[in-house]
């Protein structure tokens, strides 16, 4: 549903293909990753459009006492003709306000995220081609206290599909979607549940996990703890699917969203022993991972 522009957003948008065009202040990060600024570089009585430009696959955009607007361009190292296969997430911090966050699109709105709205932990994605990012501080008595901030990540659309398709996380994988998953996966691990804490709010189980062995890990999720040199982790997934603790070890994969471990395949490790064994003796095996 397309939202009306907020009290003080036509100006803006009225200007705004001519700021495109040029004239517009632009604002470099410095890592090309992560974006800091200020709107107390303001004068107070302009409605000043900013334009940030990123040029990485993740990062972060954080804008301390926002006036006027920013135009968030996200511009990936890769082909131009691969931008209509991206999807682009974003996760507001928690503590987030003092600007509504619109995706923008040939100068029409539509509302992404509205200033003061609070839904931990929830995910914001659109297709790549379907705009861009359009951040406009909302009136405010104070701004003193006020920080509109967001990670934000830019992914094949296969793989967003993958991680915020409900039913996905929650039923059995197919042998064949497991032999890729562990070929294609950000972590692969074999391990046993010890505990899982619910959290109703945001609708979400996190799985604390016991390590016997690691595959591979993008990020260091899964750590070494304490002098009995153990590796733990946890892994989030959906509240829906009903993860308890229980006896056995399972292969775990999944992929990193936002710095958190995702859950994808786990089947049971007996099984994925046996399903991986009558890949190899086919020769059906995508890829060479040891069984045990």
């Amino acid at each position: 549903m397309r939202s009306a522009p907020a009290a003080g957003l036509l100006p803006l948008l009225l200007g705004l293909r001519l700021l495109l065009g040029g004239g517009a202040e632009a604002q470099y990060s410095s890592d090309l990753c992560n974006w800091k600024g200020s709107g107390l570089t303001h004068e107070s009585h302009k409605k000043d459009v900013e334009q940030v430009y990123l040029r990485c696959s993740e990062g972060s955009i954080e804008w301390m006492y926002p006036t006027g607007a920013l135009i968030v361009n996200l511009r990936p190292n890769t082909s131009p003709a691969s931008y209509k296969h991206l999807t682009v997430c974003i996760k507001p911090f928690k503590d987030s306000a003092g600007a509504n966050i619109y995706l923008e699109k040939t100068g029409e709105l539509k509302l992404l995220v509205r200033d003061g709205e609070r839904s931990p932990s929830k995910v914001y994605c659109f297709g790549y081609d379907q705009g861009g990012l359009f951040v406009e501080a909302t009136p405010q008595q104070d701004i003193s206290r006020k920080i509109t901030g967001f990670q934000y990540e830019l992914m094949s659309r296969g793989i967003a599909s993958d991680l915020h398709t409900v039913s996905a996380p929650c039923r059995p994988c197919s042998d064949t979607e497991v032999l890729l998953a562990v070929c294609t996966s950000d972590f692969v691990i074999r391990g046993s549940i010890q505990d899982v804490t619910n959290k109703a709010e945001e609708q979400e189980s996190v799985i604390h996990v016991g390590v016997n062995k690691l595959y591979r890990q993008k990020s260091k999720v899964f750590q070494l703890t304490g002098e009995s040199g153990n590796w733990r982790g946890q892994i989030k997934t959906l509240l829906e699917c009903g993860v308890r603790p229980g006896d056995g070890d399972f292969l775990f994969t999944g992929r990193m969203h936002f710095g958190e471990a995702r859950l994808g395949c786990a089947p049971r490790f007996k099984d994925f022993q046996r399903m991986y064994k009558e890949a190899k003796d086919k020769g059906l095996n995508p890829c060479e991972i040891g069984p045990d």
